[in-house]
């Protein structure tokens, strides 16, 4: 196999999806068997379908979701073992000079192998063809083909396997979505001058087997387009909350900044007392225009919504999003408290951070709180606020309302 071959299967050990590595191996295939057109068929019900294509003909009827009566095909009878895998003048074969696909594709010579999957089921074929006869494919080129088949197998098995998962999960967020089935907790935040309560993050939980944490959930719901749903019913729950708080708390909600964009969440928010509801955007939501951000959130800010950034500290766009969106508040991130009473490192970041909140008028929050010393650590440095499990753990509406008159004794 030569370097150049080599490097081209290599490249398909990346990131890209599958999809674009089996459109590379086909056009892997077809430019070193020089051949025109090369495809990879899936055999659904009676039919052969073309799934992908790298067509280099002006022809129109080899292309994705084309399909032909399996019959009618080489691929089947390749398939039942019926025609050879390699055939290098089609007009003088026996079978294929008599099959109406042969002059409606413009095949002139083909080579093609079965795509077996592992629990033995066909699941079609991979083939390349060109308009001319091609008296030198040989048995090489076949094996040629067979490796690159195996690696499409696996690709194709995986694809499946993916499919399902998303199917699967789809299934599962709609089922959310239309029973409702997302539960708000509340984890409480206090003020480290008062000692009292300044108010509560709300907190998706979902009690549903089998179990996956509230990340996954939404990044799955993002993935299959159903993200804006997810959030914005977890965003009315914690609202329809808000009416049993004494209303001197204010309630953290966490949103994607695509959410803002698209009005979704000023559109969930448009019957509702807005004074003490904070935003939160995760360091981790990226933020492509700045400008457009400010004017989706101007209608927010006007009902007097106060805007967080969350993890800070965990990266550096998080301080792009202070400065570009006028931040109220910084949330410190727990890869940045968690032990800061022993690493001086972290403790001068973190002190350095509070100077820069000052500056510009914000307040500080100190997630992932979970020791007395990370605490007195915090003290020292004047932060304004903290939470964490050390403090209060999440907890549901009934149990949050208690906090109210909580005071810190430590």
């Amino acid at each position: 196999m030569n370097e150049t071959l080599s490097n081209h299967l290599f490249d398909l050990k990346d990131d890209t999806s599958i999809d674009s590595k089996l459109s590379k191996l086909l056009s892997l295939v077809r430019k070193h068997l020089n051949m025109e057109v090369a495809f990879i068929s899936e055999f659904i019900e009676n039919k052969r379908v073309f799934k992908f294509v790298d067509n280099q003909t002006s022809s129109t009827a080899v292309q994705v979701g084309n399909a032909d009566i399996m019959c009618e095909t080489y691929c089947q009878k390749i398939a039942d073992n019926k025609l050879s895998s390699v055939i290098k003048n089609t007009h003088t074969h026996p079978i294929t000079k008599v099959m109406p696909v042969t002059d409606r594709l413009n095949i002139g010579s083909y080579i093609g192998v079965p795509i077996r999957l592992s629990c033995g089921e066909v699941y079609g074929t991979f083939c390349c063809y060109k308009s001319d006869l091609d008296d030198s494919l040989n048995d090489r080129d076949l094996s040629f083909l067979k490796i690159i088949s195996e690696i499409a197998t696996e690709l194709i098995e995986k694809k499946i396997h993916n499919d399902i998962l998303h199917r699967d999960a789809k299934t599962a967020i709609k089922d959310v979505i239309e029973k409702n089935n997302i539960t708000i907790y509340f984890q409480p935040i206090f003020n480290l001058k008062t000692n009292k309560l300044s108010g509560f993050e709300a907190l998706s939980r979902f009690f549903i087997e089998p179990y996956k944490t509230p990340d996954i959930w939404f990044k799955e719901a993002s993935e299959l387009s159903l993200g804006e749903s997810l959030e914005m019913l977890a965003i009315q729950n914690t609202l329809n909350c808000i009416h049993k708080f004494d209303g001197t708390a204010y309630i953290l909600i966490n949103t994607s900044p695509e959410h803002i964009l698209t009005g979704a969440l000023a559109k969930t928010l448009q019957h509702t007392d807005c004074s003490k509801i904070i935003l939160e955007v995760t360091e981790h939501s990226p933020i492509l225009d700045y400008e457009a951000m400010r004017n989706a959130l101007k209608p927010l800010r006007e009902k007097g919504i106060k805007l967080a950034i969350d993890d800070v500290g965990a990266g550096f766009s998080s301080f792009q999003h202070i400065l570009e969106l006028e931040a109220d508040i910084i949330k410190l991130d727990i890869s940045l408290t968690q032990d800061i009473n022993k690493d001086r490192r972290k403790f001068l970041l973190a002190k350095a951070l509070c100077g820069f909140a000052k500056a510009i008028n914000c307040s500080i929050v100190a997630e992932g709180i979970e020791t007395q010393d990370e605490i007195n650590a915090l003290r020292k440095l004047g932060v304004d606020n903290v939470q964490g499990y050390f403090i209060a753990r999440p907890v549901p509406i009934d149990d949050a309302l208690m906090y109210q008159t909580h005071v810190l004794t430590y």
